[in-house]
């Protein structure tokens, strides 16, 4: 099935309990799949068309709030409008999932896959000092295994998840192995596994309030510690990587999501031609896998950080690598996709020309 039919299947498996959306391209199969799928009649999950991508997110910061599992997915406009909800999650700890399904842009742009949407997604376009989980899949299958690996993420740290993906990935067709149903949870399971969830305001309870807001500035200091904190603790111990032929690799590629496809051709058409090229795919880009990067750093003759956009992650190398090799990249725009002779051909361009 396509990518985007995947994130829906698994979504309603993994014991979703509702997902708000907005129709654009191209990632609508989300929402077409689910409401062909019905999943109301069957698991109760909840399916809304929302008017809007900004009434989407605030409805995923609602019923994240309450403790339950909530999703919801756009692409790159769409992402765009919901990042004051995104932050507004972020800072009240709300867990949610987004899936942005990337095109061309800046602005309206093109229908065509990207991946430009790096910087939105691990600066976060929202204001504030805050951090976003983003998972990068590279396969169908990834696409519907990391909707339960979202949800376990957002709910074990109380932040928002992003499923960065692309036009390739969410249109594509492969075969996959759906993950297992797993049953919603039950009201006595959300209150005893979230006790920090809003609840109504029954006599018998203190209601809990969430929110961002603090006019306190030294509480807000202290609230923006503990975020920075929480997110150091992510820093160690959720970095998720891949590698290929980097044992003895003297040229490094570092590639996300559908470019790491191209990479994986790259480095096999390298080898052919006796040149040592190695593969790193980041699985999660925030956070990135610094140090991994850095130890190869001191292994390789050259980085070459292949995205298709004007050059992001490369931002993320060049800080861990901190001088010790060579960092070039290389990438096309406008929903334009590179083949693999291209990209070889500016790892001789731009990195032998450069190494004695």
């Amino acid at each position: 099935m396509k990518g985007n039919e995947a994130i829906a299947h698994a979504a309603i498996r993994c014991g979703c309990d509702g997902y708000f959306g907005y129709p654009i391209t191209p990632q609508s199969e989300v929402l077409e799949t689910l409401a062909l799928e019905k999943p109301w009649e069957t698991t109760g999950m909840v399916v809304l068309q929302a008017e809007s991508e900004l009434a989407s997110i605030n409805m995923v910061y609602a019923g994240g709030a309450s403790g339950k599992r909530c999703m919801t997915s756009s692409s790159s406009p769409g992402v765009a409008l919901m990042q004051e909800g995104i932050a507004y999650m972020a800072g009240a700890e709300i867990p949610g999932l987004i899936v942005n399904v990337q095109r061309g842009g800046p602005g309206l742009g093109t229908i065509q896959p990207s991946q430009s949407d790096y910087f939105q997604a691990t600066r976060g376009g929202g204001n504030g000092d805050y951090n976003v989980i983003v998972l990068a899949p590279a396969s169908v299958q990834e696409m519907a295994d990391f909707v339960d690996l979202a949800f376990q993420l957002a709910f074990k740290y109380r932040n928002p998840v992003m499923i960065l993906s692309d036009g390739i990935i969410g249109q594509m067709m492969e075969k996959l192995v759906l993950p297992p149903f797993k049953p919603r949870r039950t009201e006595a399971q959300i209150q005893k596994e979230c006790p920090w969830a809003t609840n109504g305001r029954k006599k018998e309870r203190k209601p809990n309030i969430l929110t961002s807001l603090e006019l306190d500035c030294t509480k807000m200091e202290q609230r923006n510690l503990h975020l920075q904190s929480k997110y150091m603790e992510i820093k160690e111990k959720e970095v998720r990587f891949e590698t290929e032929m980097c044992e003895d690799a003297e040229y490094l590629i570092v590639a996300f999501g559908s470019a790491a496809r191209i990479g994986m051709k790259v480095i096999e058409m390298c080898r052919e031609e006796g040149i040592k090229a190695g593969l790193l795919r980041p699985i999660t880009l925030w956070p990135f896998p610094t140090k991994e990067v850095a130890r190869l750093a001191k292994q390789v003759k050259g980085i070459l950080s292949f995205e298709i956009n004007a050059g992001q992650m490369v931002e993320d190398i060049l800080l861990a690598t901190h001088g010790q090799t060579p960092v070039t990249h290389y990438g096309r725009m406008g929903g334009v996709v590179p083949t693999p002779d291209e990209v070889i051909r500016a790892l001789k361009e731009k990195l032998f020309k450069q190494i004695p």
